[in-house]
């Protein structure tokens, strides 16, 4: 919602937007962008009639500004349904889907092809590092990249936000069961899925996940040409992808990684983003730009512009140093993106310890769905450290157990704490790091201020 009021204003549109708070990043971008924001839910939000009300899924129908909106009869639509009118018109939907590892693929999705001279629209869920908005409008015929998102549109359309993007060029990352709140299970998660391949045109092209089983079940499905990526090493059942990584060791903060093609060797290839899904991450965005650019494409001029690629806030953001700590800002919430995202970091900082701090958070890791499998995630961390639940809408009997997973975790081997609430995390990050280690902060929220908190606190001389 905060990139496409970016988007609009950038259209020579008036933007106002309520909401309960506006958390950084997008809430200093917001401001920024020269967005009207306003906080808490008042119905004289929109008594100057605004010409169009832009519904997002977080509002239920008894919203008081929702509620006043209809009441006045003001024309009202979701989120992908005003990106749609106004933005996907006459121009072709570039989408980027899957469980893991949207926004970064998005952002260099977007990165290579402005880098060829495509010239083309974006809209990230992030703040990409290349470009001062993570919004870009496009002419028509343009490709327009888009982050997207299988969560549900408004309370008064209940279908998954990609369905409306007009998918024409398609990468599909995973498929876990995610999103609890609307997704009760597997089968009905799955469908979100499904229902973007259908709508793939057959002169489509969709770029999919090789060692997902989900994956390739659904690629199947599909009426457009389909192109498989994935490692060496990974599980691809009956598919022989054409785009293969081997990764190397990290080397001088850069993740390389050898590329084949087709079976041939397309040479060795430098990738700023670390870890083994970022490398998947990269070779779907090499696969799609080069499969469906809609000109001739020459892999060393990608290979060249990769490397300059910046990345995203809160996505492995190095966020600063203080007496020798190096501390990272994360968007991980999921078990597996705890998981890949606490190896990448310990795989570019062998040295010192690894402090992996978690705060659950989204509507999934607050229950006890993977508990068991937040106990597996952290075996790349030296310390874990379990924030409590950063939502309190929860049913008791459906709350993740932190202190069981910290347990669980030290009965494996590893260490692991529970405070009791996030100034006794802080207290316990400052107690436990050390010169030459690195924290890891992982919460898809602001995690009450703890980065700032956190480099402050360890400034202090001890």
């Amino acid at each position: 919602m905060g990139a496409l009021a970016g988007l609009l204003r950038s259209a020579g549109h008036r933007v106002t937007g309520s909401d309960t708070a506006f958390h950084p990043p997008m809430g200093e971008a917001l401001e920024r962008w020269g967005i009207e924001t306003r906080p808490g839910w008042d119905a004289r939000n929109v008594a100057d009639r605004p010409d169009l009300v832009v519904v997002g899924n977080v509002c239920r129908a008894d919203n008081v500004e929702a509620r006043a909106a209809r009441e006045l009869g003001l024309r009202t639509t979701s989120m992908p349904g005003a990106l749609e009118e106004l933005f996907l018109d006459r121009r072709e939907g570039w989408v980027v889907a899957g469980t893991h590892g949207k926004t970064t693929t998005t952002a260099l999705l977007a990165f290579l092809l402005d880098r060829l001279g495509r010239a083309p629209g974006f809209l990230v869920g992030g703040i990409p590092k290349d470009w001062p908005e993570s919004f870009r409008a496009a002419p028509e015929g343009a490709p327009f990249v888009i982050e997207g998102d299988e969560y549900d549109s408004a309370f008064f359309e209940k279908t998954p936000k990609f369905w409306r993007y007009r998918p024409r060029r398609v990468i599909l990352t995973s498929i876990e069961h995610d999103h609890i709140d609307i997704y009760p299970d597997l089968a009905a998660y799955r469908a979100a899925f499904a229902g973007l391949i259908e709508r793939i045109p057959p002169d489509g092209t969709l770029v999919a996940f090789a060692g997902d089983p989900e994956v390739r079940a659904l690629a199947r499905r599909a009426r457009c040409r389909v192109v498989h990526y994935g490692l060496q090493g990974d599980d691809w059942g009956d598919v022989a992808p054409e785009w293969v990584g081997a990764p190397i060791a990290a080397q001088g903060g850069m993740q390389p990684f050898d590329l084949f093609v087709g079976g041939s060797s397309a040479g060795p290839v430098l990738s700023p983003l670390a870890g083994a899904h970022n490398v998947r991450n990269t070779l779907a965005a090499l696969a799609l730009v080069t499969e469906a650019a809609g000109g001739p494409v020459v892999l060393r001029d990608l290979f060249s512009a990769l490397r300059t690629f910046r990345g995203v806030r809160r996505r492995q953001d190095r966020i600063g140093e203080a007496r020798g700590v190096v501390v990272y800002d994360d968007f991980a919430h999921h078990p597996t993106a705890v998981r890949e995202t606490t190896a990448a970091l310990r795989a570019r900082h062998p040295e010192g310890k690894l402090i992996a701090v978690f705060e659950p958070r989204s509507a999934t890791a607050c229950r006890a769905l993977h508990q068991a499998a937040y106990a597996e995630a952290f075996h790349a961390a030296d310390l874990a450290i379990l924030a409590p639940l950063g939502r309190g809408n929860v049913a008791p009997e459906e709350r993740l157990d932190v202190a069981a997973v910290a347990e669980a975790i030290r009965a494996g081997g590893g260490a692991a704490l529970a405070p009791a609430d996030r100034d006794a995390v802080l207290a316990a990050i400052v107690e436990a790091a050390r010169p030459g280690d690195t924290v890891l902060l992982m919460s898809n929220g602001d995690f009450g201020g703890m980065p700032d908190r956190l480099l402050a606190a360890l400034a202090v001389p001890r």
